[in-house]
């Protein structure tokens, strides 16, 4: 691929978009939380509609793993699956399903993330979904949203049934499946799902114990709920730098 022959080709604005996306692939994988080739994340191209006036979005090509996505091997698509960039690779037609759905549903959504942890899939299996179990899940629970498993993501008429469930929510669990959040943009994106993956394996470890548990107080989730109000985009903007400061130390290859 010709990095530089991608960023000339682009709105300043996609190559943003890029660079964001890359990072956060670059960040998964940082944190474990990858499954080979397999899940997603995307992010819409801002003020890009496709040929038929749609959402156009950025998403892995199949066949890199996470720690190797960069800025310009993402694959852009609309929301039929035209892919509309130069790629040798194609896209994964599960990934597509689910993005495609979120993305067409939600104009408010610039980035969905989806993920098949251990921890992220072992409390989708659980009866009770996400519990109240620690300070991490009770800023994740005002927000989130469960759909029931139904295979492999191929058949497209699950989109309707996704975005139903989903809502306006931006944290939801796949049962028996794994994770998903979304948000305006990259960043606010990325921190919900850090917060969800963090609630799922506080929980794992706790339900492990095999001691008697100890559960908030109403008063204190509703406490909590309150004090959360509207504070993610905040967090997130403050979180970003800092995160890509890390991946800068550590391998800046993700902005080519």
């Amino acid at each position: 691929m010709n990095i530089a022959r991608v960023q000339e080709t682009v709105s300043e604005t996609e190559w943003q978009a890029r660079v964001d996306l890359a990072a956060c692939y670059r960040l998964a994988a940082h944190y474990g939380w990858t499954d080979l080739i397999l899940t997603h994340i995307s992010a819409r191209v801002p003020g890009e509609v496709g040929p038929d006036g749609g959402e156009v979005f950025l998403i892995n090509p199949m066949g890199y793993m996470f720690h190797e996505i960069s800025a310009s091997c993402l694959v852009k698509v609309d929301i039929n699956g035209k892919v509309l960039s130069e790629s040798e690779y194609e896209i994964n037609p599960a990934g597509f399903t689910i993005h495609s759905a979120v993305h067409a549903a939600r104009p408010d959504v610039g980035c969905v993330m989806h993920l098949h942890t251990d921890d992220g899939v072992a409390v989708s299996a659980q009866a009770d979904g996400l519990l109240p179990l620690s300070q991490t899940a009770l800023t994740v629970l005002p927000n989130i949203a469960y759909h029931d498993y139904e295979g492999i993501a191929l058949d497209l008429d699950e989109r309707a049934r996704l975005v139903a469930n989903l809502g306006d929510s931006n944290v939801m669990i796949l049962r028996n499946h794994g994770t998903l959040t979304c948000g305006i943009d990259v960043p606010s994106a990325f921190l919900y799902m850090f917060n969800l993956e963090r609630a799922c394996t506080m929980q794992i470890r706790a339900l492990s114990g095999g001691v008697k548990l100890n559960l908030p107080s109403d008063h204190a989730i509703e406490t909590v709920k309150n004090q959360i109000a509207n504070s993610s985009g905040k967090l997130a903007g403050l979180a970003w730098p800092s995160l890509l400061r890390m991946l800068d130390g550590q391998d800046s290859s993700f902005r080519n």
